[in-house]
């Protein structure tokens, strides 16, 4: 048995989203893959670097970049507990990643409720750990409204 399935990988994106968290960021977190090989962890960045493109899938998709010596993300998987915004999918259009795989689905601000498109050659699998990813982003949020 393959101990590296997507759930493995989400687990691991959602240390990275619980790492978001714990610094007061929106918590996403992402992992780039290849070949069962984690080459990229990230989360949310954007009020450390007072940035609002440092989102957990344009860190990943850099640092995969850098790993890998190039731009194109071909072969990789991308493991995202939040699905993609729109700019983020652009990047991962760009970035021509092949798969992308995400955890809770964002029914107002995903890629997909923005009408934007990711690579024709990418393949999308959502709804892995689903639960366990989204109830962190509504956890993040129900404290934000409470004023903690």
């Amino acid at each position: 048995m393959d101990v590296f399935t997507d759930e493995y990988f989400m687990r691991k994106a959602l240390q990275e989203a619980q790492a978001a968290y714990d610094k007061g960021e929106i918590p996403v977190g992402a992992v780039v893959a290849v070949d069962g090989k984690i080459i990229a962890r990230s989360h949310n960045l954007t009020e450390l670097l007072h940035d609002v493109t440092a989102h957990a899938e344009m860190q990943a998709i850099t640092s995969a970049a850098n790993f890998l010596g190039g731009k194109y993300l071909t072969g990789c998987t991308l493991y995202v507990t939040l699905e993609p915004c729109q700019m983020c999918a652009g990047a991962l259009y760009w970035s021509q990643v092949s798969h992308v795989v995400f955890g809770a689905a964002d029914e107002q601000r995903g890629y997909r409720a923005m009408g934007t498109k990711l690579h024709p050659k990418t393949t999308v699998k959502e709804g892995v750990m689903a639960e366990e990813c989204g109830s962190l982003v509504l956890q993040f949020f129900r404290e934000r409204r409470k004023g903690h």
